[in-house]
C-alpha cells in the first residue's frame, strides 16, 4: 500500500526530468532558455527531494557514475542545495496560482539573511589595484577627480544590480547563461577572455598581499615569499565554505571592516580639508594632466570578473524562482545590500584618496608614490612613535589583498564551472584557478623589482589586459537582462537598457583611451605594433558579433546564407 504512490511519483518525476532534459536540448539549439516563470517550465525542483534522489538514480549514469550520457544531462550550478541559506518565508506569503505578485512589506531580519553576497562583491571596489588608482589619484589631482570616483561607483553599482538581476530571476549565474545563449566557439572564447582578466586582476592583489606581508616583517619575507603566504592561505580561508556560507561572508566582513578601521583611522589623524572634499565630490574638474588617473579610477572600479562573480554570489540563498514574489522580494533586498556595501566601499576609497590628496598634492613625491612607498611617505609625514601609521596602512592593505584574492579565487571557480560545464570537485577547481595566477606572480616576484619602472609599465600592461575585457562581462549581461525569454516578466525596462548601454559604451571609450596610450607610449617595434593591429581588428570584430547577434540584421544575414545540403 505504502510502496505504490512512491513508485508512481517516481516515475513521474524520471518522465518529467527527461522531458525537462530534451526541452534544454531542444532549446539550447533554438537560442532559447526555459525560464522559471514560464508555462513552459518542469518544476522539478519542487517535487520531494528523496523523490528527485531516486529518479536520477535511474537515469543512464544516475547516482554519481561516469557515462557519457549522465555527463550530457549534468549541469554546473553555483551552490548545492544543502549549502544554500534558508530565508524563512511563512506559507501565508506564497503565491497562490495566477494571482498577482505582492512583495510582504519590509523585515529587518529577512535583509539580515539577504547580507552578504553584496559585500563579498564590494571587495573588486576595494583590492590594491583600486587602492593605487585611489593615491595616485590623490596625489596627483588632489580632491578634483572625487566626484569621478562616485560616478564611477554608481556606474558599478548599476551592472553589479544587474548581475544580481539576472541570478535571482533564473537561478542561474552568467557564466551559465552564456554557455546556453552562445554557440560553443564563442562560449569558449569568452571563458579564456574572463580568465584573462582574472589572471591579471589576481597578480595585482597577490603583489599588494605580498608588499603588506613584506612592510609587516620589517623587510624579513621578500616579495615571492609573500606570494607563497598568500597563496596558501587563500585555500585556508576558502575552507571556511565547508562550515557554511555565512561563516565566510563573516569572515569577509571582518576585513572589510578591517580596511575601514584602517583608513579611517589614516583619515582622522590627517585631517584632509571638509571643504575641499566636498567640492571635489559635487564640481566637475578634470584637466589635462589628470586623465590618466582619471581613466584609471574608471578602469579600476569595473572588473570584468565581479559581474560574472555577483550573478552567482546571490544563488546561495534558497529562493523559489517558480514565485514571482519570492523573487521580487530577493531583488529588492539585494538591491539595498549592494547598495549599502557599495557605499561603504566609496567611504573607504574617498578615505585613501583624500589622504593622499592632503599630503602629497603638488609634493615632489607626487609622481613617484606607489603601493610599497606610500606607507614610508606616510610615516615620514604624519608618523610618530605613538602612530606607526607604515603599519595601519599595511594593514589596511593586507586585508584589501587577501580579500580580493580570496574572492578572486572564488569568482575563478564559477566562470570555469559556468563556461565549461565541469563535474569536478570544488578544492580541485580551486587549485587550477589558483595555479593560473599563482605562477605567473611568482615569475614577477621572481624578476622585477617593485621599485623599478619596469615594474610601472608591468602594472599599466595588466591594467590594459584587464580593460580589454570590460565588453566581455557587460554586453553579454546587458542582453541577457533584457530578452524576455530568459528573464521572464523582470526583464529589466527600455529605459534602463538605454542606460546600461550609454554607460558601456562610455566605459569602452575610456578603457579604449587606456589601450591606446599604452600603445602609442609602451608599445615599440613595428612587427609588434603590426601584430597588435592584427589582434585588434579580431578584437573588435568579436565585440560587433555580440552586440548585433540578437538583432533583426543578424537574423536576416544568418537567413541570406544557403545552406548546405
Amino acid at each position: 500500500m505504502n510502496k505504490q504512490p512512491k513508485e508512481t511519483t517516481t516515475d513521474i518525476n524520471s518522465l518529467r526530468n527527461n522531458h525537462r532534459s530534451s526541452q534544454s536540448r531542444f532549446l539550447e539549439g533554438t537560442n532559447l532558455t526555459p525560464h522559471p516563470h514560464s508555462p513552459t517550465h518542469a518544476s522539478f525542483d519542487s517535487f520531494p527531494m528523496a523523490s528527485r534522489d531516486l529518479a536520477e538514480s535511474l537515469l543512464p549514469g544516475g547516482g554519481g557514475g561516469a557515462s557519457s550520457a549522465s555527463h550530457e544531462d549534468y549541469e554546473e550550478r553555483a551552490y548545492d542545495s544543502d549549502d544554500k541559506v534558508s530565508i524563512s518565508i511563512s506559507d501565508s506569503d506564497a503565491d497562490e496560482d495566477g494571482a498577482a505578485p505582492s512583495r510582504p512589506a519590509f523585515s529587518w531580519r529577512k535583509l539580515w539573511r539577504f547580507t552578504g553576497p553584496g559585500f563579498l562583491m564590494c571587495i573588486a571596489f576595494l583590492d590594491p589595484g583600486n587602492l593605487e588608482g585611489d593615491l595616485q589619484a590623490g596625489a596627483a589631482a588632489g580632491y578634483q577627480l572625487l566626484w569621478l570616483l562616485l560616478w564611477a561607483t554608481v556606474m558599478g553599482a548599476l551592472m553589479q544590480l544587474l548581475s544580481a538581476r539576472l541570478g535571482v530571476a533564473t537561478g542561474k549565474h552568467l557564466a551559465e547563461l552564456c554557455r546556453e545563449e552562445y554557440p560553443t566557439w564563442a562560449t569558449r572564447l569568452l571563458w579564456v577572455m574572463t580568465e584573462l582578466a582574472l589572471v591579471g586582476a589576481d597578480i595585482q592583489e597577490v603583489i599588494g598581499s605580498a608588499i603588506a606581508i613584506k612592510i609587516l616583517s620589517g623587510g624579513i619575507v621578500p616579495l615571492w615569499g609573500g606570494v607563497i603566504i598568500t597563496a596558501l592561505d587563500c585555500f585556508i580561508f576558502l575552507f571556511l565554505e565547508n562550515y557554511g556560507v555565512r561563516k565566510l561572508e563573516a569572515f569577509f566582513a571582518v576585513l572589510i571592516a578591517t580596511m575601514a578601521v584602517s583608513f579611517a583611522v589614516m583619515f582622522g589623524e590627517t585631517k584632509p580639508s571638509g571643504k575641499e572634499l566636498l567640492i571635489g565630490l559635487v564640481v566637475p574638474k578634470l584637466s589635462s594632466k589628470t586623465i590618466k588617473q582619471a581613466v584609471g579610477i574608471v578602469g579600476c572600479i569595473i572588473m570584468p570578473h565581479n559581474v560574472f562573480l555577483h550573478s552567482a554570489l546571490v544563488q546561495s540563498r534558497k529562493i523559489d524562482t517558480n514565485k514571482k514574489s519570492r523573487v521580487q522580494e530577493a531583488v529588492y533586498y539585494y538591491n539595498i545590500e549592494s547598495i549599502l556595501a557599495l557605499i561603504v566601499s566609496f567611504f573607504i576609497n574617498i578615505c585613501v584618496t583624500t589622504v593622499f590628496a592632503k599630503g602629497f598634492y603638488g609634493s615632489e613625491q607626487a609622481d613617484s608614490i606607489g603601493l610599497e612607498n606610500a606607507g614610508q611617505y606616510l610615516q615620514e609625514k604624519y608618523g610618530t612613535a605613538f602612530f606607526p601609521i607604515l603599519y595601519i596602512w599595511a594593514i589596511g592593505l593586507l586585508a584589501s589583498g587577501q580579500s580580493s584574492t580570496i574572492t578572486g579565487t572564488y569568482a575563478g571557480q564559477f566562470v570555469m564551472g559556468g563556461f565549461l560545464n565541469l563535474r569536478m570537485k570544488k578544492w580541485l577547481r580551486a587549485m587550477i584557478t589558483r595555479s593560473f595566477a599563482i605562477i605567473p606572480t611568482m615569475i614577477v616576484a621572481l624578476f622585477f623589482d617593485t621599485e623599478d619602472p619596469t615594474m610601472d609599465i608591468l602594472n599599466e600592461g595588466l591594467n590594459v589586459l584587464q580593460s580589454i575585457q570590460i565588453p566581455f562581462a557587460l554586453i553579454p549581461l546587458i542582453t541577457l537582462v533584457s530578452k524576455e525569454q530568459v528573464m521572464g516578466s523582470f526583464v529589466v525596462g527600455p529605459i534602463t537598457k538605454v542606460i546600461s548601454w550609454i554607460v558601456t559604451v562610455f566605459l569602452m571609450l575610456i578603457n579604449g583611451y587606456l589601450i591606446l596610450s599604452f600603445y602609442m607610449i609602451d608599445v615599440r617595434g613595428a612587427l609588434l605594433r603590426s601584430s597588435l593591429c592584427v589582434v585588434l581588428v579580431l578584437y573588435l570584430t568579436f565585440i560587433v558579433y555580440l552586440i548585433v547577434r540578437n538583432t533583426s540584421l543578424y537574423s536576416r544575414l544568418c537567413s541570406s546564407v544557403p545552406k548546405s545540403s
